[in-house]
């Protein structure tokens, strides 16, 4: 915010920077009575500020020159040069920044004193803002010992407040934190309501530099609270937030905020400077989201307007950003490793960009060099693969010098500074030994820079955040993966391919369960959204309810991005509590196989573990993958919700089984005469997680689990083959093992076959009925009647619950530490927000921020629902949904959906599971035979084979 002077006592121009809408009332009632010249002027001045702040840059300009004319009318030339100042500093906001200095030099040289003091503040700032650092701090120095002397409380306070900004921008947080807490404290001490949120958003900025993400955003969150309840906007803090989201890895959520911000500032006319500072800000962000064309788009724009403005150093990082979208576009194509064509003169373009960062100071050189080195690089590759020597090669080897003296530049950051720097500087590195053909220079740079990234996340108490900050990583893992996949070393690539595989898993994310806002908040939630389902049916207006659903949904995820991490959840910053060794996965293994598939530049590759080694075969493009993921999804969602189909119907049967056979090559290929006879472990890439892996010919037969990493299924193995014992579990960074907690069954509302397995299930699981021979039930029970909790959980049987007794409260106290859950209920999988992907009970949804806060995963669960299965992919590889959120809680396997199955084919093939649980099978060998005898029927074998298992 800008900073202005005292009115002789009517308290309005301080009211403009701590209470604006109720200062724009009073100074315009001021106006209304016709007053004096001198009261006239303080009430425009008064209204300059705040338009100036929130509002029409220009009627500012126009407001503040009639407060000068009223001024020098008034013959007051302390008042006139006040106004001067405050003129100045509007002139330059609006883009005229040689009117708005010369302004501002005579306001200096025509005060003295208190106002002399006054006009340095604002001067200094303005000088801050061009990017004039070392004139500001010479200004903001020379300003707050004046001030002080003054006892001027509020204005020390600015002068402080822009000079820890000064501190900020040359790196210096522990100066800038001094300055920030003593201007807080002024501010809080001389009710500066406004300016004391200022300095909360400053505060959140600190902790953002000093890579505390959790307490940054729960900073500028509280700040946003302060600015409603003054009813203001400050562009500043979607700038700072979005920043903090994008580092986080939630760049695309950072996109959409940025983008929404700019539409805002353009309905309400404010100054075009903040346009441009929140159009950089979404270009970065996008930039950080991979979409390469609106980088460029809004950079450029970005540009052009800080060149009209005069902010020499606002739009060089603005060609910065051009500059690095240009690098990465000339990156690997989709789906394979060639090169694109670098866009002409980025080079040169890139050496401009670098001559004025380094003018300035910019701490964002090491970037600048990084991506020229980049450049560079690509220029020497695509010349030196020209043929014969002359001129070309020549060229090459001019670049490849060039490239280099750029990436060593950028790579001498890596032992000091932010974690996000280090390891831009480890990558640059990585890319410097690359060049070199220097292997082992190349994989400790990647395993260190990934290990500054360990220790950055590790203060994440959110499983989001967690998994997308992976994304930073993405690039120095594929360096990895790319190099160990050119030696022909398949061990090597398993090992770097679990370096950076589902690492958001490896440890238990933070839910304080006595958090009672996000409870409260969640519970408010449910409400809604049963309201919302309620008016939807009944054709009552829904938008209402509909943005209050939004509404709650932010507040949700917003209070869960603020958790931070406790010590026993804090990852080794070098990765040792999560260790990776291929000899403890072979001998784990035994007979069985386990595949895990890796994208690497768009080809995906097979590593078949077992039998004491580790093959590598060569599958084919990835995205043809992904098209028969689709096509195969489709098929199945067909059958099951499609024209009734007859058991005999041959069309719909070949169709499966064509669909099945192309999923088999494309996924496999001949990786699938590999497998032998045993077991089968899948690990697959993020994005090949919602699979029917059952539906593939070569693994009907099979126990078939789905894993997402080959370090996660081995944890749970060995977990799960300890004694059980709190202690010994906890040391191992596991929660605590439970394979004797109760059976529980739940049947939520609104299913088409009313959750009719739940009864027959309840009646096999009574005492006294053997695995194999259930007790048969009687009355209401066989159709799916009313059950409830009570019965017969008080005689050693199952808790039941549902009609009424499965609500989320009763549902997470019964499943915490159960040893088998089965949860028949509608699910929804949210594509837009993984993490509000639901369960439906009988008071709302269930979510995955509510199963978050279960101190243990049930060991074994059982999801008859819709596309309960299916997750997102996160990050660099991650994944998220409600099956995945329960794997670091100790649930070791799940049987779920990853594609939307009917109802009533679902009863049948779910007592043929539980009838082989309770014989002793595995989830996975049940699973399997469960299916047995069905694949006659279309519909049954789709659903069959819509369901995977998860886990161990």
């Amino acid at each position: 915010m800008g900073a202005d002077a005292g009115d002789g006592g009517s308290g309005l121009l301080a009211l403009a920077l701590s209470r604006p809408n109720d200062a724009l009332q009073r100074a315009r009632a001021v106006l209304a009575a016709a007053p004096g010249p001198l009261a006239a002027s303080v009430a425009h001045q008064a209204i300059g500020i705040v338009l100036r702040e929130f509002g029409d840059i220009d009627a500012a300009v126009a407001e503040l020159r009639a407060a000068r004319r009223l001024a020098a009318r008034g013959g007051s030339p302390g008042r006139e040069a006040d106004v001067l100042a405050t003129l100045g500093v509007a002139l330059v906001y609006a883009g005229r920044a040689r009117a708005g200095r010369n302004a501002l030099n005579a306001a200096v040289s025509q005060s003295s004193g208190l106002l002399r003091g006054r006009a340095l503040l604002r001067r200094g700032g303005c000088l801050l803002f061009l990017g004039l650092r070392g004139a500001a701090l010479e200004d903001l120095n020379g300003a707050i010992p004046v001030l002080r002397a003054a006892d001027d409380q509020v204005w020390e306070a600015r002068a402080l407040t822009q000079r820890s900004q000064c501190h900020l921008a040359a790196g210096s947080v522990r100066r800038a934190a001094a300055d920030l807490r003593r201007a807080e404290s002024l501010y809080a001490a001389n009710g500066q309501e406004l300016e004391s949120a200022d300095a909360v958003m400053l505060r959140g900025v600190l902790a953002f530099r000093l890579g505390d993400l959790p307490e940054a955003l729960s900073l500028f969150d509280e700040a946003a609270g302060r600015y409603a309840a003054l009813g203001v906007t400050d562009p500043d803090l979607t700038t700072y937030r979005c920043a903090a989201l994008s580092a986080a890895g939630l760049a695309a959520d950072a996109v959409r905020e940025a983008d929404a911000a700019l539409g805002e500032l353009t309905r309400v006319g404010g100054r075009p400077t903040k346009r441009a500072d929140l159009l950089l800000t979404a270009a970065d962000c996008a930039l950080a989201a991979g979409d390469l064309a609106g980088a460029l788009s809004r950079a450029t724009e970005a540009a052009r307007l800080f060149g009209r403005h005069g902010q020499g150093w606002s739009r060089a990082h603005a060609r910065l950003v051009r500059v690095r979208a240009g690098a990465q576009a000339g990156g690997p194509e989709q789906g394979g490793p060639e090169h694109r064509p670098l866009p002409p003169g980025l080079l040169r373009d890139a050496r401009r960009c670098l001559r004025e960062l380094a003018g300035l100071g910019s701490p964002d050189l090491a970037l600048a060099r990084l991506a020229a080195g980049r450049i560079a690089g690509t220029l020497a590759a695509d010349e030196g693969a020209a043929a014969g020597a002359g001129p070309r090669r020549r060229g090459a080897e001019r670049h490849l010098a060039e490239a280099d003296e750029y990436l060593a530049a950028a790579a001498a950051g890596r032992y000091r500074g932010p974690a996000l720097s280090r390891a831009a500087a480890w990558l640059a590195q990585a890319r410097r030994a690359e060049a070199a053909g220097d292997p082992r220079r190349l994989m400790h740079a990647c395993r260190r820079g990934l290990a500054v990234l360990d220790d950055f996340r590790s203060v994440f108490g959110s499983s989001e955040l967690r998994a997308q900050s992976t994304a930073h990583g993405a690039e120095l893992a594929a360096l990895g993966q790319r190099h160990a996949a050119g030696l022909g070393r398949p061990w090597l690539m398993l090992e770097w391919s679990e370096r950076w595989r589902a690492v958001a898993l490896a440890v238990p994310a933070v839910r304080p369960p006595d958090d009672e806002l996000l409870q409260a908040d969640l519970a408010a939630l449910r409400d809604v959204t049963s309201r919302l389902a309620q008016a939807g049916g009944s054709g009552s207006p829904t938008a209402p309810l509909d943005q209050e659903r939004q509404r709650l949904e932010r507040a949700v995820r917003a209070r869960s991005l603020h958790a931070a991490a406790g010590p026993r959840h804090r990852i080794a910053a070098d990765g040792t509590d999560r260790a990776f060794r291929v000899r403890a996965l072979l001998a784990e293994l035994g007979d069985g196989r386990l595949v895990e598939l890796v994208d690497i530049d768009g080809e995906l590759h097979a590593l078949v573990c077992g039998g004491g080694q580790v093959r590598r075969i060569v599958v084919g493009p990835a995205e043809q993958a992904m098209r028969a993921v689709q096509f195969a999804r489709f098929a199945l969602r067909r059958t099951a919700h499609g024209p009734p189909v007859s058991p005999s119907d041959a069309v719909v049967h070949n169709w499966l089984a064509v669909k099945g056979e192309q999923l088999d090559r494309s996924l496999l290929g001949q990786a699938g005469d590999l497998l032998g006879d045993g077991n089968l472990v899948i690990v697959p890439p993020g994005r090949l997680h919602a699979v029917p892996w059952g539906l593939l010919p070569r693994l009907r037969s099979r126990e078939v689990s789905v894993a997402p990493s080959a370090a996660s299924w081995l944890r749970a193995r060995q977990a799960a083959s300890r004694p059980v014992g709190k202690a010994a579990d906890l040391a191992a960074g596991v929660a605590p093992a439970h394979p004797d907690g109760p059976v529980v069954l739940v049947r939520g509302p609104g299913l088409t076959s009313r959750g009719a397995e739940i009864p027959r299930l309840a009646a096999e699981y009574a005492p006294g009925a053997g695995p194999h021979h259930p007790a048969k039930p009687t009355g209401p029970a066989d159709h799916g009647g009313p059950i409830g909790a009570s019965g017969l959980a008080g005689s050693g049987g199952p808790v039941v619950l549902g009609d009424g007794t499965a609500t989320v409260t009763a549902v997470l106290r019964a499943i915490d530490g159960a040893g088998l859950a089965h949860i028949a209920a509608h699910g929804t999988f949210r594509a837009d927000s993984p993490l509000f992907s639901s369960l439906r009970l009988d008071d709302g949804q269930l979510t995955v921020y509510d199963l978050e806060r279960l101190s243990r995963g049930p060991r074994r669960l059982v999801l008859s629902s819709c596309d309960s299965g299916v997750a997102a992919p996160a990050g660099a590889d991650e994944v998220l949904g409600l099956a995945s959120s329960l794997i670091p809680l100790g649930t070791t396997g799940i049987v779920a959906s990853v594609v939307p199955v009917n109802d009533g084919a679902v009863v049948p093939l779910m007592i043929a599971l539980h009838r082989e649980l309770r014989g002793g099978a595995s989830l996975a060998r049940a699973l399997r035979d469960a299916r047995a005898g069905l694949e006659s029927d279309p519909v049954a074998a789709a659903t069959g084979w819509s369901f995977i298992c998860l886990g161990s």
